[in-house]
C-alpha cells in the first residue's frame, strides 16, 4: 500500500486526507523557531527563558531514593492495571491532611492516571456522545476539549477575563446549552492566569452542577502551589463529590513531571466509569513510581519548600516586571505571572499578544508564552533556571534591564 493510499485513510477527527499536508505552525513552535533565530543573530546573549511550564528542578532526592529501592523489587515489576490500594489509601489521607476533605474511601472514590493529561484524555469517552456539550474555560489547557471533538461532541468556551477575576460568567451560557452541557472543566489555580477559585465559586458551581446534571472535571494540577493559606479542594465544598471528580498531579507539587503520575479523587460513579474507559487505554503506571508517589503524599513538606522558592521568585519577578512598565501582582498559585501584554514601542506596534512575544524573543532575548484567547497577555513562569539565589536575582535583573531598554508601551 502506497502514500496516497495512506493518505485516504487518515480519520476525519485528524484532517482526513487533508492530515499532514496543510502546514499549521502553532505558537508554542513559533516561539522554538524565534529562540533558534535570536540565538544565531545573538550567539553571546543569554536567552532569558520565562516561558517553560515545567518545574526547572528534579524530584526531593527522597522520592528519588524511593523510586531506586523500589524499582529493584521483583514483586514490583507487573502491571498495575487500575492502580495499587496502598497508593489509594495515601490518597485519602494526602487529602484529610493537606485539604482538610475528609471521608473519602480509597476503594471506590480514588484512581490514579499516568498523569493528568492522560485523564483528561480520556474523561469524554466516558461521558460524551454526538451532540454533547463539554463546558471550557478558555485560555487554559485544551486536552478535553480536543477529545471531545473528536467523539463527535460540542465544545463551548468560557472566557476568563480580568474584569472577572478570571473566573468563568456562568450568566453567559443560555439554556440550550446547559441542558445539553454533560461535562464542565475548571482548573484553579489557573494556568495560566494564575488566579484563584473561592470557596463561593466552588458553591455556584456545585449548584449550577446539580440543576443541569453536569459532571465536574477540576484539574487541579497547581492546587498545592497557593500562596494565600491552606489550598482550598473543590471537594471541600459540600455536595461536590455528588457532581465530580477532582484531579491531582505529582509533576507540580513534587517535580515529577516526567513521572506520569496523577490521581482522580470524588464521585464513585465518575470514577467507576473511568476506571472503565482507563481500563481499555493503558495497564496502570509502573508500581515502583506509585510507590514513590505514595512516598511523597506522606511528606506534604517537600511541596512546602517547593513553593517557599517560587514564591521568593514570583515577588522579585513581580517587582521587577512593574518597574518596566507591566502591571504585575503576585498571582493565588502556580509559579506563572499573567500580565497585559505591551502596545508596542516608540516605532513598533503589536496588534496581538503573539507579536509582543515574538518581539521580546528576538530583540531581547525574553521568552514568554503569549496568550490571546480572551484580552492580550504574556505568561512569565518563575521556572527559569538559575544555578541559586544569587543568581535568581541576576537573572531577573537582567530582564528587567532588558525590558526597560525596549520602551514598551501599555
Amino acid at each position: 500500500m502506497g502514500d496516497d493510499a495512506i493518505q485516504r485513510l487518515f480519520s476525519r477527527r485528524i484532517g482526513g486526507e487533508r492530515f499532514g499536508l496543510e502546514e499549521r505552525v502553532y505558537k508554542f513552535e513559533k516561539i522554538k523557531r524565534a529562540k533558534r533565530e535570536a540565538k544565531e543573530k545573538h550567539p553571546d546573549m543569554e536567552l532569558l527563558d520565562f516561558g517553560v511550564g515545567e518545574p526547572d528542578e528534579v524530584a526531593p532526592q527522597m522520592v528519588i531514593e524511593a523510586l531506586r529501592v523500589e524499582c529493584a523489587k521483583p514483586e514490583n515489576r507487573g502491571y498495575a492495571d487500575n492502580g495499587i490500594e496502598e497508593l489509594k489509601v495515601a490518597v485519602a489521607e494526602y487529602m484529610k491532611t493537606v485539604y482538610g476533605v475528609d471521608g473519602i474511601d480509597p476503594h471506590t472514590e480514588v484512581i490514579h492516571s499516568i498523569g493528568s493529561k492522560c485523564a483528561l484524555a480520556m474523561m469524554p469517552a466516558g461521558f460524551i456522545d454526538q451532540g454533547d456539550v463539554t463546558l471550557m474555560t478558555t485560555p487554559g489547557y485544551p486536552v478535553m476539549a480536543t477529545h471531545t471533538e473528536w467523539y463527535g461532541g460540542q465544545v463551548v468556551n468560557l472566557p476568563l477575563l480580568e474584569e472577572n477575576r478570571f473566573l468563568p460568567d456562568f450568566s453567559t451560557l443560555d439554556e440550550q446549552t446547559l441542558k445539553r452541557a454533560k461535562l464542565l472543566y475548571l482548573n484553579y489555580p489557573n494556568n495560566p492566569t494564575g488566579a484563584g477559585a473561592s470557596r463561593e465559586f466552588f458553591e455556584e458551581v456545585v449548584e449550577l452542577a446539580r440543576k443541569y446534571n453536569i459532571v465536574v472535571v477540576h484539574d487541579a494540577a497547581y492546587s498545592a502551589l497557593c500562596y494565600n493559606g491552606r489550598p482550598l479542594s473543590f471537594l471541600s465544598v459540600p455536595g461536590a463529590k455528588d457532581v465530580g471528580v477532582e484531579i491531582h498531579s505529582f509533576s507540580k507539587a513534587y517535580n515529577m513531571t516526567g513521572w506520569r503520575l496523577a490521581f482522580l479523587v470524588g464521585s464513585p460513579r465518575v470514577i467507576k466509569a473511568f476506571a472503565y474507559v482507563k481500563d481499555n487505554f493503558d495497564s496502570g503506571q509502573f508500581i515502583a513510581i506509585q510507590k514513590a508517589g505514595i512516598y511523597a503524599l506522606k511528606h506534604p513538606e517537600l511541596t512546602e519548600k517547593i513553593k517557599a522558592k517560587y514564591r521568593r521568585r514570583l515577588r522579585l519577578m513581580v517587582s521587577a516586571l512593574c518597574e518596566a512598565g507591566f502591571s504585575a501582582r503576585m498571582p493565588d498559585g502556580t509559579f506563572y505571572l499573567y500580565v497585559r501584554a505591551p502596545r508596542g514601542t516608540d516605532t513598533t506596534e503589536f496588534a496581538t499578544a503573539e507579536d509582543a512575544s515574538q518581539y521580546l524573543i528576538k530583540e531581547a532575548l525574553i521568552s514568554t508564552v503569549p496568550w490571546d484567547d480572551a484580552g492580550s497577555f504574556l505568561r512569565f513562569s518563575a521556572t527559569f533556571t538559575a544555578k541559586d539565589e544569587k543568581d535568581e536575582e541576576r537573572v531577573i535583573e537582567e530582564m528587567k534591564k532588558r525590558l526597560e531598554a525596549l520602551k514598551l508601551r501599555f
